[in-house]
């Protein structure tokens, strides 16, 4: 049973990119995340202790991440939540890390402008039964198919 948490902050830190050891990219940046409440005493808004997060990114999410985001940035990121802990010379660490499936600019704070990443073309699949679908690969794979790409397709 895994954790999901959405979180609401600016990014604290410039987003440093890796590959793993298998060749998948990978980016990590810090997020401070800081409550806010109304004073009514003074009338004006108080923040309250931040909590800093490790965010971490894989493949597609990264290379975007990697292209989009500034330190200071306004984000929203939801992912998995994770805590780590170890000893090192006798003391303890922890770390708390959000293993991002989402991550954004918060539009309540700005504006920003979405541009959609070129992908290679799809091919879509039509089994020779004529019906398409997320199955049709398999179905088609077992029973014969007319393969063609999509591009193809909407221009005929």
């Amino acid at each position: 049973m895994d954790t999901y948490v959405t979180v609401i902050g600016n990014a604290a830190s410039d987003v440093r990119v890796q590959m793993t050891q298998a060749g998948v990219p990978l980016a990590r940046f810090r997020m401070a995340v800081s409550p806010r409440r109304f004073d009514r005493e003074t009338g004006t808004w108080v923040s309250g202790d931040a909590s800093f997060y490790t965010i971490v990114c894989f493949r597609g999410l990264a290379e975007n991440v990697t292209s989009s985001i500034d330190k200071g940035d306004p984000l929203v990121v939801t992912g998995r939540l994770r805590v780590r802990e170890w000893e090192r010379e006798g003391r303890w660490w922890t770390v708390t890390e959000i293993d991002a499936s989402s991550v954004g600019h918060d539009l309540a704070r700005g504006i920003a402008e979405f541009r959609r990443v070129g992908r290679p073309a799809r091919l879509s699949v039509v089994a020779d039964d004529g019906v398409a679908g997320p199955m049709a690969e398999q179905r088609a794979l077992a029973i014969g198919a007319d393969i063609a790409s999509v591009g193809e397709e909407e221009a005929a």
